[in-house]
């Protein structure tokens, strides 16, 4: 891991050559249920100078996946974000919690954060049902949308799509609960 004289360092060649990707070493921790590296405000402000929203970038693990992988890392209030480690990242890169690893993340203009898995029928029929979870649902940024989309998709017996089908129209419906590691209150 990176001290803070080696940091400061690595922070001020990043500045001078107007660079908009970092690389660095961290250790992967885990909020809730997702595991994650901490991008620090003055990490973050190189990438994209005064930027308090979700931030699109493409990222790599340990140098993997081959193809950069593409998310929004979310803000954490204090100018510093959370950089969540998909399963697919984790398991290109063969690492988990508690790992340190190297991290490659840069600025991405491109990227739009909608959705990347389209709406199951069955969650898309429930919200046609229930008009208070569709407009909150339809409220959502689009990041999001996509990170539920992402975990709906991956559920594979009818009972837990059943249980997260029930879960994700409980918050969007306005009640206060806990869902993907987060708790919701007003259907956000």
């Amino acid at each position: 891991m990176l001290g803070r004289v080696q940091e400061h360092a690595l922070l001020a060649s990043c500045y001078h050559s107007n660079m908009s990707k970092l690389h660095f070493e961290a250790v992967m921790e885990i909020y809730a249920a997702n595991p994650y590296v901490l991008v620090t405000a003055s990490q973050a402000q190189l990438l994209q100078q005064g930027w308090k929203k979700p931030m699109p970038v493409a990222i790599q693990i340990n140098g993997k996946p081959d193809e950069p992988w593409k998310i929004n890392m979310m803000p954490r209030g204090d100018g510093s974000f959370y950089l969540y480690l998909h399963g697919d990242v984790r398991k290109a890169s063969k690492t988990k919690v508690g790992d340190t690893v190297t991290v490659d993340v840069a600025f991405d203009p491109t990227y739009r954060g909608g959705p990347m898995q389209p709406t199951p029928k069955w969650l898309q029929t429930a919200l046609d049902k229930n008009p208070t979870a569709k407009q909150n649902w339809e409220a959502l940024v689009p990041s999001r949308q996509k990170e539920i989309l992402r975990y709906l998709s991956q559920l594979k017996s009818p009972e837990a799509i059943e249980r997260n089908l029930q879960k994700v129209l409980h918050v969007l419906s306005g009640r206060e609960d806990r869902f993907m590691a987060r708790t919701w209150k007003d259907g956000k």
